[in-house]
Formats: C-alpha cells, structure tokens, sequence
C-alpha cells in the first residue's frame, strides 16, 4: 500500500468507469496504469448495469461504492444522459463526482449534462496523445487537487 508523506496510508481510489468503447477502456486503462495511479477500475458497458453497480443489485450485488464516475454519453441500452440524471436525482448516490468523458462536443450535451449536475465535461480527442493528455489532466486535477469525500461518506 502505498503511503502519504506522513505516513497516512493511500486508499485506493475506486473509479466506476461506464463505457462501451474496448479500444477507449484499454487506453485509459493503460494511461492510469502508466501514470502509476493508485486506483481500482470497475467497467460497464451500457447505462443498465452502471445503475446495477451504483444500486448494489444481481451480480453486482458486492460492488464497492465509487469515489469517482467516468462517463461516456453514447451507450446502448440506457444512455448516459440517462444514467448522468438518475444518479444526480438519487441522494445516496448523488455526493459521487460524475466526470462526463465522451466524444460528442454538440453544446447540448454539454448544457444538459451540467443542468444534470455533472461535474466536469470532457470531450475525448480522436488523437491518441491528445486522449493521453485529456486523461492525464483528469487524473492530475482529480486525484491531486480535488479533496474528494472520505470513503466512509461516500460508501453506504
């Protein structure tokens, strides 16, 4: 485990990652494995199983409670938008930080995901070293400046 300056040791951050793209789950699987972040990654394909997870139901019934939401918009099933709506409306759920990561850039999305509570939009560049970069902002930025809640207030 890995251990803060003073001695505090590191919780792993548990990342729910909803995405139904194999080639964008790997290459991000892979950037934070490179950038050595302490983390778990949990992945589900469509808009039905994320709720699945975050409710604790069927096989997910021993799923851990996420620290921090990746979420691509374009599912089959149910769509993020739908999911982005339904975790925002649901007070158990609501305190986890929901990172929009999707490749539409229309400013409709971008209005309803913020009006959805969102808390960060990012649009995946098509370029593989821009989509390393875009990750690795979000890395920096929430696994190193923003305080996330403890894992007790997060996790029911």
């Amino acid at each position: 485990m890995t251990e803060r300056k003073n001695s505090t040791p590191l919780q792993p951050i548990e990342i729910l990652l909803i995405e139904d793209d194999d080639d964008d789950v790997l290459l991000m699987k892979k950037t934070f494995e490179r950038d050595r972040i302490f983390n778990h990654i949990h992945r589900v394909e469509d808009g039905i199983e994320a709720m699945e997870f975050l409710r604790r139901e069927g096989k997910f019934a021993d799923a851990v409670r996420p620290d921090l939401i990746l979420l691509d918009l374009n599912m089959p099933r149910k769509d993020g938008r739908q999911v982005l709506k339904e975790i925002k409306d649901d007070s158990d759920l609501r305190r986890i930080p929901v990172i929009v990561l999707t490749t539409s850039d229309d400013e409709s999305d971008i209005i309803e995901s913020y009006e959805h509570r969102a808390n960060s939009y990012v649009t995946k560049p098509v370029d593989l070293i821009q989509f390393r970069e875009a990750l690795k902002t979000i890395k920096e930025y929430w696994f190193s400046v923003v305080k996330l809640p403890s894992a007790g207030s997060n996790r029911k």
